[in-house]
């Protein structure tokens, strides 16, 4: 799912702006989240009419309580100034079973408890008992089910996407989409590989990462991101920073995609050309970078667009979804972002779209400016995707007045 952390979503406002919905919840979230994680289910499987032995309610009271204080503390260990792998994995993989748990403690909870009541199975401490086996058994079921979807190489989502102003020479034009690979605690060298093998297969005119490479510094996760290097496209390989970059000495991760054979789209633009049409290729920054304090990076659409002719066709690179505003106010025709995830673990998605006009697919805004959302190639964080499926995304780009031979 998308960092949201307070601190993070802060650094992520523009100076003077107003901050969004997101970012307002998100400021109580670290002080109160934890606590929530735990507690409901806590009482929803031990208290709320089960009548435990007093062995088992204690050791659960204890479980619940161990997570509690040991997920924070790990999560700090792990992602605060020490970065200790092994913390990261353990807070990470708590994080991802708490929010699970408490998501179906309270669904299950009070749907199926009616469910129960209304067919008068049992009596009110078998139903709160069936509860609590419900919950652990689908909980389980979910956890072993994403832990799957995330480890897996993502599927490929093909779809075709019309650019009224893309001329009949570009008709066909094969855009491969990568983002939020998130390399991390959890050694993935063979799953880039994998992933970069897939990529090839699709025989791109051009391929395009929208940042969040990784979750670590270049030099920590070099090994992971190695394989970028191998991606092949007939035309170019780009890449836009995302807000993860900036947690993580992002000019070192321009330079490593600089050094593998991507170009790094830094405000800044290239043109492709077939048939005697030209289509825009830009990128920004993303918006954290604004506050970032690195010299040199923020970003900036209007240098993205610098000397480019009005009447091209534009597609751009932008980490953010919500980037979408300013891109539609300059009439771009296509940006392509990352970020959310998709949610990452339902139903999370819901506080994602606070803060990002899309979560997923294909939008419209403005007068002709499209916006395709990727759920990412990786996983932040806990390492669980339940129902929001990673991939790769093949954009065939088409134009409405491609000639009759093609």
């Amino acid at each position: 799912m998308a960092d949201t952390s307070s601190n993070r979503a802060a650094a992520g406002e523009t100076p003077g702006a107003p901050p969004s919905g997101l970012q307002r919840v998100m400021r109580f979230i670290p002080l109160i989240a934890p606590l929530l994680l735990w507690s409901v289910p806590c009482w929803v499987l031990l208290y709320a009419g089960q009548q435990w032995p007093l062995p088992i309610a204690l050791s659960g009271t204890a479980l619940f309580a161990l997570g509690l204080v040991g997920m924070p503390l790990a999560m700090v260990r792990g992602h605060g100034r020490r970065q200790q792998d092994r913390a990261a994995i353990v807070g990470d993989t708590l994080l991802g079973g708490a929010w699970v748990l408490f998501t179906w403690s309270v669904l299950l909870g009070v749907l199926l408890r009616l469910a129960l009541t209304v067919a008068g199975v049992g009596d009110g401490q078998d139903r709160a008992r069936m509860i609590t086996w419900a919950v652990l058994g689908l909980t389980a079921l979910l956890l072993g089910w994403g832990y799957f979807e995330a480890r897996r190489v993502p599927r490929v989502r093909r779809l075709e996407v019309e650019l009224p102003r893309l001329g009949a020479g570009l008709d066909g034009t094969r855009v491969v989409l990568i983002t939020d690979t998130h390399y991390g605690p959890l050694d993935r060298a063979r799953w880039s590989a994998r992933v970069c093998e897939t990529v090839n297969a699709l025989e791109a005119d051009l391929v395009c990462h929208t940042g969040d490479i990784a979750d670590g510094t270049a030099e920590r996760r070099r090994a992971q991101a190695a394989p970028l290097g191998t991606v092949q496209a007939t035309r170019a390989r780009v890449y836009v920073t995302g807000n993860h970059e900036y947690y993580s000495e992002a000019q070192g991760w321009v330079d490593l995609m600089d050094k593998l054979g991507w170009e790094p789209l830094r405000n800044r633009h290239l043109l492709l050309e077939h048939g005697g049409d030209t289509l825009v290729v830009a990128g920004v920054d993303d918006v954290t970078a604004e506050s970032s304090g690195l010299a040199g990076h923020g970003a900036h659409l209007a240098g993205a667009l610098q000397g480019v002719d009005p009447g091209l066709p534009v597609l751009l690179l932008a980490h953010q979804p919500k980037f979408i505003d300013r891109a539609a106010a300059h009439g771009i025709d296509l940006q392509l972002s990352g970020h959310t995830h998709g949610g990452q673990i339902w139903p999370f998605h819901y506080l994602v779209h606070l803060d990002q006009p899309s979560v997923a697919g294909l939008s419209h805004h403005g007068d002709r400016t499209l916006l395709y959302t990727s759920r990412g190639t990786g996983f932040w964080g806990p390492p669980f995707r339940v129902f929001a499926p990673s991939e790769i995304t093949l954009l065939v780009l088409r134009s409405p007045q491609q000639s009759t031979s093609s």
